[in-house]
């Protein structure tokens, strides 16, 4: 079992703790309400190879226990985001390497309702001090489209570095896209994610 899961983490009235089964119905409200906001930048099923049967986006339990097992074997995080302690999104770690790399890669969603209230870098920057420090990662990565500019200043306000390209890397709303990665190692926030993002924006995690 990963040594950091189980973990709830706060900041003010921004937190992360572990997706439930019984989270189903918030999630759904949430996800659904957001559907055509959150469209663009979702992953999408690739169609089949010529001879294998089509894929099927799995449903809200499968996805859950999935995400638990990938925890417990070490793989992954699966966290909601929660604001004054409702569910407002979704951030996962997830491809998370041992042995010579320790490294992993974050994914989120969040409610438009919040959006540019400091919930999701605030989010972000909780994640990753708690894999930098209880999880013991060395490298985290956050993927996005170049043209998702409300994702690309959350990882610039927390000061990620851009790294380069990476060409048609996920599929995502129907076609192959492009990414731009950006990435951040524990030498380089000694201090800490969140006490970065709290100098750069005083107050921020309080909004």
């Amino acid at each position: 079992m990963n040594a950091g899961w189980p973990a709830e983490l706060s900041d003010g009235p921004t937190a992360l703790r572990p997706i439930r089964l019984r989270d189903q119905r918030a999630w759904r409200e949430v996800n659904q309400r957001n559907r055509d906001w959150l469209r663009p930048w979702e992953a999408t099923i690739p169609p089949a190879p010529p001879g294998h049967l089509p894929g099927h986006r799995p449903t809200y339990r499968q996805m859950v226990r999935h995400l638990r097992a990938e925890a417990q074997a070490g793989r992954m995080l699966p966290f909601v985001v929660e604001h004054e302690g409702r569910l407002v999104g979704q951030l996962t770690v997830a491809g998370i390497s041992w042995g010579s790399m320790c490294s992993g890669h974050i994914g989120y969603w969040v409610d438009r309702s919040v959006a540019g209230r400091g919930v999701i870098p605030t989010a972000v920057a909780l994640a990753v001090d708690h894999c930098f420090g209880a999880v013991g990662l060395h490298r985290i990565e956050v993927c996005i489209r170049p043209e998702n500019a409300p994702s690309r200043r959350v990882v610039e306000k927390l000061g990620f570095r851009e790294e380069g390209v990476r060409p048609r890397y996920l599929h995502i709303d129907g076609a192959w896209r492009d990414h731009l990665v950006y990435a951040l190692t524990v030498e380089e926030v000694p201090e800490g994610l969140l006490a970065r993002w709290r100098r750069a924006a005083p107050g921020a995690s309080q909004k």
